[in-house]
């Protein structure tokens, strides 16, 4: 059935039918968060392995950090404006152990942002890159993931199909927008399904998990640090509809 991996709030619950691995799952009144004022966030990953009453273990795989350049969140929010991202991923809660670091190596609004994943010595670990809709005559958003030794795997934000029809339904959206600023409706975020590819064959697939967006790591020789990265990526990349992780003050 393959792993599936997913940006998770540990103060919220466990995927239903899943439970947590309580040797990697972060204790908050331990006071072990985040210093910074970034959100506080687990990247977990569901293995198909079984606890002993029978139900799925899921176990934390990194601890994602926003480190605030010396502006702070202002100039934080200023540079991610333009495409550009900080994130390190650490091992345990109490950030004792880098397990990678996403470095923004070109960025700009509205065109393609490039990040490198290191390791915790600044090996590289791969490559992603970010193409935006609308440029270059792309009508979706196209995300290239390159791990080092292996090809590129490249995947479209959306099936063109929900595309067209979360257009037709835009006027509505509309509505739900306006009701959600006054608290009473939710807007539908756009279409964020993607599947990457390797010569035809799924690599990759961020889908809907029921109750959060989760990736599905479909080839067994994925680095479960890039893939985190990529997870913490493409939660920080939120449409205008969403909620981005890493654009919050707490």
């Amino acid at each position: 059935m393959g792993r599936k991996m997913w940006l998770a709030d540990p103060g919220e619950r466990i995927q239903s039918g899943h439970t947590a691995d309580s040797g990697h799952t972060a204790d908050k009144d331990k006071g072990s968060g985040p210093e910074d004022g970034a959100s506080y966030r687990e990247i977990r990953m569901w293995e198909a392995r079984q606890a002993p009453d029978g139900t799925d273990l899921v176990r934390t795989v990194a601890y994602p950090e926003r480190p605030l350049p010396p502006g702070g969140l202002d100039e934080y929010r200023k540079a991610r404006k333009q495409g550009s991202r900080s994130i390190v991923l650490w091992a345990d809660p109490h950030r004792e152990r880098k397990l990678a670091t996403v470095v923004t190596r070109t960025a700009s609004k509205g065109r393609p942002a490039t990040y490198d994943v290191v390791d915790e010595s600044g090996a590289p670990l791969g490559s992603i890159v970010r193409e935006p809709a609308a440029r270059g005559g792309r009508i979706r958003t196209r995300w290239t993931v390159q791990q080092t030794g292996r090809p590129a795997a490249v995947g479209h934000k959306g099936h063109p199909f929900w595309w067209v029809v979360w257009w037709l339904i835009w006027p509505v959206q509309l509505a739900l927008a306006f009701l959600s600023i006054l608290g009473g409706g939710a807007a539908a975020r756009t279409p964020r399904r993607t599947k990457w590819r390797i010569d035809g064959e799924t690599v990759l697939d961020w889908h809907d998990g029921g109750y959060e967006f989760q990736l599905s790591l479909l080839a067994d020789w994925w680095d479960e640090r890039l893939v985190a990265a990529l997870v913490a990526l493409e939660e920080s990349h939120e449409s205008r509809l969403g909620d981005p992780w890493d654009n919050t003050s707490h």
